[in-house]
């Protein structure tokens, strides 16, 4: 069973997406903040990381940087979950795997944690000075996944 960390502030949404991601058969680790996040890290090594853009004490964009800095965690799959713009988001942190915007599919983001969770992360980074630059490389699978997920809200 692949265990899953989610990171989210807001109880309602965090309990919503445990119960789906448990009925999916995941193991879920739930942190309500960047800062206690990178606590449980210290334990066990999840196959994704699913984190929210917008938390207290620590952003995702905060939590990304310091698991992309730590060596031993910085091949997991971190995906992005937020209702703020992508550019928004990557003023702050460009280093991650996906990102869905809310309101999102929840077969979309199912399809895309499955997808990471048994390929790991789609691409290398080109080089450690330039975080923005993504190969190539990039699964065509992985690519219409994430069309799939980018719901614009009404």
């Amino acid at each position: 069973m692949k265990l899953v960390l989610f990171v989210e502030d807001e109880y309602g949404n965090a309990e919503v997406l445990r119960l789906l991601l448990e009925a999916e058969g995941y193991r879920v680790v739930h942190a309500a903040n960047g800062r206690d996040a990178l606590a449980l890290l210290s334990g066990e090594r999840p196959a994704v990381i699913l984190s929210d853009f917008m938390m207290p004490h620590m952003t995702g964009g905060e939590l990304g940087q310091a698991v992309r800095a730590a060596p031993a965690l910085r091949d997991i799959p971190f995906v992005l979950l937020s209702g703020t713009q992508e550019s928004v988001v990557r003023a702050t942190f460009k280093d991650y795997d996906a990102f869905v915007a809310k309101p999102y599919s929840a077969d979309s983001l199912l399809k895309l944690l499955a997808h990471l969770a048994a390929s790991g992360r789609p691409q290398p980074l080109l080089s450690a000075g330039d975080r923005e630059e993504r190969s190539e490389e990039m699964d065509f699978s992985l690519r219409q996944l994430l069309r799939g997920i980018e719901i614009p809200p009404d």
